[in-house]
């Protein structure tokens, strides 16, 4: 299959060399160094456009998309979803933080989390719209907050509205276990009678709940798992007796392709269209009236839009096996290493080159597993060559260290005729500034 069906929409070969929405990828290495990120917008814009253009064709009332923070989140991608009118799922007060500083309003920021500290709780009560509860603990110190005290703002603050988040028994099917979470062992979410106990809990306090989540698992191709979650979170909902304004949000994760050995992409039409029509089905059995329905894409929202660069160094050939040792690995890509996750790649020049021996490519730190490919077909590439690897823009950085005291790289956004840096490259001052010392 072609490699270049896994980069950024926008990605040609002009003289035989990679370019992403028009800018040559090995003059940006020579402007702003390498390791670095490039996230194309062309490609996060037709992923955003094209969820929410199916989800109307399909769904005859309110639905919204979700872009998940987890993902990557920082600034600049914060504004984008600004522009599309998504919801940000935040993690916890650091990713709350982030939204608000790219100007996403309260009433679109999702705050999830398995665990939600009091420092997490006071920031979501305070600034988001909607926290999804994960277990019955966490719901009586939401309680102990409600209303807001002694709030601070000009205007008294509403307080959020509260999702209860579904352990619905059943997983999707992925690449690892690790990327599982609705299975009866997972650790997030409540099941079916400990919700209900949390609704009583809701009705005798008045708390504001109005929604019923689940998410079973990350970067799945199959829907058809989807549909016996969503007939257990509407008997749920019934059960509760939600009528008007309710949500409900059945997750998502939906997936990429990493390799050329996965192409085609997953078709986000289907995933739409089986959560659309089970819902309309499975409310009409039930006498629900229609939720404002969301959906959570994930990565397929922004991992086609990210590329990572890299710059060969060491080449070590020892019969047939070849290692290419790159200036980045595991700690700006940890996935390899975490749960195994396959790459390809291809040379940012000489890109027709006859693909003549397989090679693994691994970063310079002292790790075994810090590889980021292995045994790809790949031409005979030299010291000092670029290579680009595809599909890097979700869980990447996110997920990045400082392990061996490497310094994250720098993150470019790309337009036609722009080049921005919305992250700058870590510098050896950035290691000490946490360092007090003895």
């Amino acid at each position: 299959m072609n490699r270049l069906e896994l980069f950024p929409v926008s990605t040609k070969i002009e003289k035989d060399s990679l370019t992403i929405a028009g800018h040559d990828i090995s003059s940006l290495a020579d402007v702003y160094g390498t390791p670095f990120y490039l996230y194309d917008r062309e490609t996060m814009d037709g992923a955003a456009m094209g969820y929410k253009s199916v989800l109307a064709s399909l769904y005859p009332a309110p639905a919204s998309v979700t872009y998940a923070g987890k993902a990557f989140l920082c600034k600049a991608i914060a504004q984008w979803t600004q522009l599309h009118g998504l919801w940000v799922d935040c993690t916890g007060e650091g990713e709350i933080a982030i939204a608000l500083a790219g100007d996403v309003p309260c009433e679109h920021i999702l705050v999830h989390g398995v665990n939600k500290s009091a420092a997490d709780l006071k920031s979501a009560i305070q600034h988001a719209g909607t926290i999804v509860v994960d277990n019955i603990t966490e719901l009586h110190r939401i309680a102990s907050q409600f209303p807001i005290p002694n709030s601070q703002h000009s205007t008294p603050r509403v307080f959020p509205n509260l999702w209860f988040r579904l352990l619905p028994g059943v997983a999707v099917d992925t690449h690892h276990a690790h990327t599982q979470t609705g299975q009866h062992d997972s650790k997030f979410g409540m099941t079916r009678d400990e919700i209900m106990e949390a609704a009583s809990f809701c009705k005798e306090y008045n708390l504001p709940l109005n929604g019923i989540h689940f998410h079973q698992g990350s970067n799945f191709r199959d829907a058809n798992p989807l549909k016996a979650a969503i007939e257990l979170g509407l008997d749920i909902a019934k059960e509760i007796g939600f009528e008007n304004n309710w949500h409900f949000s059945p997750g998502g994760g939906w997936g990429v392709a990493y390799h050329e050995d996965e192409l085609p992409q997953p078709d986000i039409d289907e995933y739409v269209r089986v959560i659309v029509e089970n819902v309309l089905k499975g409310c009409k059995a039930r006498g629900l009236p229609l939720p404002h329905l969301h959906l959570e894409p994930g990565r397929s929202l922004v991992a086609r839009a990210g590329v990572a660069v890299y710059k060969v160094g060491a080449i070590k050939r020892r019969g047939e096996k070849v290692w290419i040792l790159t200036d980045g690995g595991m700690t700006d890509n940890p996935r390899y290493a975490m749960y195994g996750a396959r790459y390809s790649c291809l040379t940012v020049s000489g890109v027709s080159r006859e693909r003549s021996e397989k090679v693994s490519i691994a970063g310079p730190y002292c790790e075994s597993g810090d590889v980021l490919i292995e045994d790809l077909p790949m031409p005979k590439i030299k010291e000092g060559e670029l290579i680009a690897i595809p599909a890097s823009g979700a869980y990447h950085l996110s997920m990045s260290s400082n392990y061996n005291g490497s310094r994250k790289p720098a993150v470019l956004w790309l337009e036609d005729g722009k080049a921005k840096v919305i992250i700058q490259r870590e510098t050896i001052d950035d290691l000490w500034k946490r360092d007090i010392g003895l």
